[in-house]
């Protein structure tokens, strides 16, 4: 009986052998110090502005800030505390800030995030307007925003607060979507108030 339980004791240690040698030749031969962090910056720029133009060679936005970077794996460039300015239909600036900027790698769009705040001056034709939002996107080239963000609109004489904002920049519309209040100041008000 002592020598049976030898010759089993040995089996089965031959048993365990073959096995771990198995598994050590069909394991899986990944590097286990491969960095899966985020993605690296292909450059980055400090203090800069990027004229972004289109295929005719007209600028379709100009943004500048203290810091730039461009992804390398798919083009999109990051902006931390962007000042940008957008040409409407008319060729009239909106400029304004936001806490950062995504931009595609064509450039086709361009989502302002965190706070958003945009300006167009008044002229003869038009009055200045200001919005105010978080989260925007925009088109560029075609002159479209949007965000689904509390967006505030004020013109003189009028404030206009709701949820969610679409602006097509070509024809100078904005809409809010929902949730829409307004305070309308008359022109005798506004004009005593000066």
């Amino acid at each position: 009986m002592e020598r049976r339980y030898w010759a089993i004791v040995f089996v089965l240690g031959l048993l365990v052998v073959g096995t771990e040698a198995l598994l050590w030749l069909v394991r899986d031969r990944t590097n286990e110090q491969t960095f899966a962090g985020p993605p690296r910056s292909d450059y980055t720029l400090s203090e800069f502005t990027l004229d972004a133009l289109d295929g005719e060679g007209k600028r379709t936005f100009q943004v500048s800030g203290p810091r730039l970077a461009r992804r390398g794996d798919d083009g999109s460039i990051f902006v931390d505390a962007p000042d940008y300015r957008l040409v409407d239909g008319a060729g009239h600036p909106w400029t304004g800030k936001s806490d950062s900027a995504w931009v595609n790698k064509d450039g086709t769009i361009m989502k302002l995030l965190g706070h958003v705040e945009m300006h167009r001056a008044g002229d003869d034709t038009s009055e200045p307007v200001d919005v105010v939002t978080s989260d925007l996107t925009t088109w560029p080239r075609d002159k479209k925003m949007e965000t689904a963000a509390a967006a505030t609109i004020n013109q003189p004489g009028s404030i206009l607060q709701g949820i969610g904002l679409r602006g097509d920049l070509n024809d100078k519309t904005l809409e809010l979507l929902s949730d829409v209040r307004s305070t309308l100041q008359s022109r005798h008000a506004r004009d005593g108030a000066q």
